[in-house]
């Protein structure tokens, strides 16, 4: 099962969500951390990381003595990160999204290609807090961790995004902390999910971009839940959106000061007010019930 975490802005507490979510269902869970750009879930699962290995993307480079400055390359890139302008060629590599056109139309072979890294995916393991009333046993028992960490300084996180998303286990429950917002790198996180969880808080810039999200889950075709936290901080307009589109409201976490202290500490709220953990399981099985349900339809 692919359970991607998502939301219109952010701040809502995605991640706080993804954490503790994860945290509950134990070693049978592995979270998967898209927020390539800022990544924060480590802070609070605390991964032991046993392996880095840099991402690794193609970008033209030009061999002048063969170019004869035909812009065929210049017309195919849609990202104008290939100019030609009289006798010279000029690229830009961080606008290049590794498609490899520019290579294939050049009539004279003129256009080779050369490695960017982008950034880097780490893997580590997280010590669940107790499996079947024992301490943790091993890594065998543990939940595995993955996220992308774009280098400063790039913009194209859908690739590194990609790759991390290549560690889906189809025999574990994968959580997706997406990025916030509805862009490119947002789809890329969610396509394929069985579900998307979309976290929102009872405020007006919430529901404005609650909605949003909502538009770009159902051009994906993906089912859907909402998430309301910080739940009586507002109104109830969240409520009432949901409650007209048909959206299932699958939690909701209160506006809640000993919440946010623990996260202020980098704890998970499961640690910290043990009571929640029943909660969360609660949420896990209205995610299983939706994604069951829809399995059941198709």
């Amino acid at each position: 099962m692919i359970i991607s975490i998502a939301s219109g802005k952010g701040g809502t507490g995605k991640t706080l969500v993804s954490t503790n979510l994860a945290q509950t269902i134990g070693y049978q869970a592995q979270i998967l951390d898209c927020d390539v750009e800022e990544p924060n879930s480590h802070l609070f699962l605390k991964p032991e990381i046993f392996e880095t290995r840099e991402v690794i993307a193609p970008v033209p480079e030009i061999d002048t003595e063969k170019c004869t400055h035909c812009k065929k390359c210049m017309d195919i890139c849609r990202f104008g990160a290939i100019a030609v302008v009289a006798k010279s060629v000029v690229t830009f590599p961080e606008l290049c999204h590794s498609c490899g056109g520019c290579t294939a139309v050049c009539p004279e072979n003129a256009v080779k290609e050369k490695k960017r890294s982008l950034g880097v995916i780490q893997e580590g393991w997280i010590k669940t807090s107790r499996v079947n009333g024992t301490a943790d046993p091993g890594k065998e028992k543990r939940i595995k961790f993955v996220h992308g960490l774009m280098d400063i300084g790039q913009v194209m996180a859908p690739p590194i995004i990609r790759q991390v998303r290549t560690y889906t286990d189809p025999e574990k429950i994968n959580i997706i902390d997406a990025p916030p917002g509805t862009s490119c790198p947002v789809i890329t996180s969610m396509k394929g999910a069985d579900l998307v969880v979309l976290v929102t808080e009872p405020t007006p810039f919430g529901l404005h971009d609650l909605t949003l999200a909502v538009e770009a889950v159902k051009l994906l075709g993906i089912p859907h839940g909402i998430i309301i936290n910080r739940a009586g901080m507002g109104n109830d307009d969240v409520k009432a959106y949901a409650q007209r589109e048909d959206i299932p409201i699958l939690m909701e976490i209160p506006f809640d000061r000993r919440i946010a202290e623990a996260y202020s500490r980098g704890e998970l709220i499961v640690s910290a007010l043990p009571e929640y953990r029943e909660k969360f399981s609660g949420l896990l099985e209205r995610i299983k019930e939706i994604a069951e349900k829809r399995n059941s339809v198709q």
